[in-house]
């Protein structure tokens, strides 16, 4: 029961520009569309939009502008605001598994594999930090979308399964102290994440860039993993 309410508050919890925001940009400012294109043309000025205004400034007017179509296409493709800003946030879902599955892909000892996954989890946050900040928002989403709701759950199984692992669980429900060390995994590395990107780091890593910030998160996730 408790297992099944945190897949459910995954879903909820409450910058660093990199290779993501510019692929948004070159996508969003496509000037023609091929069947299928407008939809992610959308989604990538939705991205740029939020970068720019945040979520309370996001208008499905500036998307139509920045996408380059009419005030109406995005209507159309989702609905309301609501409906764009949460397929935003279901493939940020989305592009979290892909990474942390690319980060721990080949690894068996399970120790090795969490470190691995919080190393995807805040490269992901780093390189797409807009879908970052969304998926983790409850403002102005549909929290009852089959699609967001399908993708938190299978971010959220990368974790719980990598825990597992750690913890030597079976399938059946976690124990509480099984539980406790998948919050305070989550709680961590989300935690990274958040103050990375509000820029909380840069004075106690002085600036020394990515190779500084890689080796803070290693010392963190070797702690995180110490039994």
């Amino acid at each position: 029961m408790v297992a099944s309410a945190l897949h459910s508050e995954w879903l909820w919890v409450n910058g660093w520009s990199g290779n993501g925001v510019e692929q948004q940009r070159s996508t969003a400012q496509k000037g023609s569309y091929h069947h299928g294109d407008l939809r992610a043309a959308l989604l990538a000025a939705a991205e740029l939009v939020l970068a720019e205004r945040g979520v309370e400034g996001f208008t499905l007017r500036e998307c139509a502008r920045r996408a380059g179509v009419s005030h109406a296409a995005p209507a159309h493709h989702f609905g309301d605001v609501a409906g764009l800003l949460t397929a935003v946030a279901a493939l940020g879902f989305e592009t979290l598994t892909r990474f942390m599955r690319e980060a721990r892909a080949g690894i068996e000892e399970p120790q090795a594999r969490l470190r691995a996954i919080g190393r995807g989890y805040v490269a992901f946050a780093r390189q797409y930090p807009e879908r970052f900040r969304l998926a983790f928002n409850r403002h102005r989403l549909n929290g009852e979308d089959p699609a967001l709701r399908a993708a938190g759950q299978e971010a959220f199984a990368e974790l719980e399964t990598a825990i597992r692992l750690v913890t030597k669980a079976g399938d059946g429900p976690l124990a509480s102290d099984q539980l406790h060390v998948l919050l305070h995994t989550w709680s961590v590395v989300h935690g990274y994440a958040h103050l990375l990107l509000a820029g909380q780091l840069d004075k106690p890593l002085q600036g020394e860039g990515d190779g500084a910030v890689e080796a803070a998160l290693a010392g963190v996730l070797a702690r995180l993993t110490e039994r």
